[in-house]
């Protein structure tokens, strides 16, 4: 999953508006507990703790061979990591509520890579391992995800609002950029 991480993000910022008389975590922020797990992948496939391997033809949608990665997309280790975001924010904030709805959103990425990801989601570090297996469909990772994505920033628009032109700008520069590299993701033909 990609945009759909991104909509939890959204959703994020969009539920925290005011939501206890402080403000709001920036959108920034609640983007980055959404995608925790894949930024720490990145760094840990760079230090050569996790590994990945492109396979075409391992899934419809993707072309990864996930098949070890337990210190960034663990249901354990995110549990972890959820705790860490949550409480680093609460430490600094003060804002419970906050702090568990980034905190959940770290989780997220758990439970909507397992809706998409074959059965290689693990649970503990040596597994056990799941997954619905959505990415075998190109067009029903495309539906469901950009249906979360559509839902995600709703949420955000309706919440908030841009002070100014250039924040108006900036979103619409920004969602479009993150459709603009979806897309392709789908259009390229199967080998």
């Amino acid at each position: 999953m990609y945009i759909g991480h991104l909509a939890v993000g959204f959703g994020i910022r969009a539920a925290t508006t005011n939501s206890d008389g402080g403000g709001s975590p920036s959108l920034g922020t609640c983007i980055l507990a959404a995608m925790l797990a894949d930024l720490l992948l990145g760094l840990l496939l760079l230090a050569g703790i996790e590994h990945v391997r492109i396979a075409p033809g391992d899934a419809v949608a993707v072309p990864f061979d996930l098949y070890d990665y337990p210190w960034s997309h663990s249901l354990m280790m995110l549990l972890v990591w959820a705790a860490v975001v949550g409480g680093s924010y609460f430490a600094r904030r003060r804002r419970g509520l906050v702090a568990v709805l980034l905190a959940a959103g770290v989780l997220s990425h758990w439970v909507l890579d397992v809706v998409t990801h074959r059965p290689d989601m693990p649970i503990g570090l040596h597994g056990p391992y799941v997954g619905l297996g959505l990415w075998n469909s190109k067009w029903g990772t495309a539906v469901v995800e950009g249906a979360i994505f559509v839902v995600g920033v709703a949420l955000y628009v309706r919440a908030t609002m841009a002070e100014d032109r250039l924040g108006r700008g900036g979103l619409v520069m920004f969602v479009a950029f993150l459709i603009a590299t979806y897309v392709p993701l789908f259009l390229r033909r199967r080998r």
